[in-house]
């Protein structure tokens, strides 16, 4: 059985990151879409709004579970019985930084192997920090998100300006 393991932050979940789990769940039999604490980065939604989000858009597909977590990636890949690290790759630019991740892990978990998709082209300018920016200064970010999510960037936003 092929269990791939797919993290990131997902602050926001967007439809780019819909995309390559909809086309992992076909490839894989399971994907666990492994939403990361991540304090270091700071992130915008807390991770219990980041999980239900992530559970709401993905909520069709029966092989791929969400969930939170907060330690070293290599032993939660371990835990899950996960024998895949997945990873999304836009531009030549995230090239070199996720090369880098794929040798930790590899050092981390031997056995465990990262494979990389790619987005659909018409979404392969997306990603979460500018999706944020851009809910941040009042925009709508409808067509990059799923409803709910684009509502929860709202309220977040309406909250935090007052």
């Amino acid at each position: 059985m092929n269990t791939a393991i797919y993290p990131g932050t997902f602050d926001p979940v967007t439809n780019g990151h819909t995309d390559l789990v909809q086309r992992a769940s076909r490839i894989f039999d399971e994907v666990v879409v492994a939403v990361a604490s991540s304090t270091k980065k700071g992130p915008l939604l807390p991770l219990e709004e980041r999980v239900r989000l992530c559970e709401h858009v993905l909520s069709d597909l029966p092989n791929v579970r969400v969930m939170g977590f907060s330690k070293l990636l290599a032993d939660f890949v371990k835990e899950q019985n996960g024998n895949i690290i997945l990873r999304g790759l836009r531009a030549a630019s995230d090239f070199e930084y996720e090369f880098q991740l794929a040798d930790m892990n590899r050092e981390l978990a031997p056995g465990v192997e990262s494979i990389f998709l790619t987005p659909a082209n018409h979404l392969s300018f997306l990603s979460s920090s500018l999706i944020r920016e851009i809910a941040g200064l009042g925009g709508d970010v409808s067509g990059f998100v799923d409803p709910e999510v684009s509502e929860s960037l709202h309220r977040h936003f309406q909250q935090r300006n007052g």
